[in-house]
């Protein structure tokens, strides 16, 4: 089992910045991807970013120069960071941690935060 624990969000003017973290803890050592997603109303979850265990990144195209993602190892849990600059009105969503484990890359999910960037 893996738990995610997300700590950020909250209401951000247009044009701010924003910085969402994720404390991955349990069984990470089969960890082999973690990421970000997000929920808009209508829309279906679609990630933002993800990052492989070797530290290779892939940004949506939405957010490719504005979004940055970085993570520290420690000995028992995983974290990473989500630093929004720029933000737009169409970035405001729920934010959800993702990980994925093992060979078949289970999935496990953060309990969201939310994102509200205002005009």
């Amino acid at each position: 089992q893996v738990h995610l624990q997300e700590f950020g969000g909250g209401l951000v003017q247009a044009g701010g910045s924003s910085r969402l973290s994720c404390v991955a803890s349990g069984s990470i050592d089969s960890v082999v991807e973690m990421g970000w997603y997000r929920e808009s109303p209508g829309k279906q979850r679609e990630p933002v970013v993800t990052i492989s265990r070797r530290g290779i990144t892939n940004f949506a195209d939405s957010v490719k120069g504005r979004f940055t993602i970085s993570r520290d190892d420690a000995k028992s849990s995983v974290t990473i960071h989500l630093q929004m600059n720029n933000l737009k009105l169409d970035d405001t969503a729920v934010y959800f941690c993702n990980a994925k484990r093992g060979q078949f890359r289970h999935n496990y999910w953060g309990q969201g935060t939310q994102v509200t960037v205002s005009s």
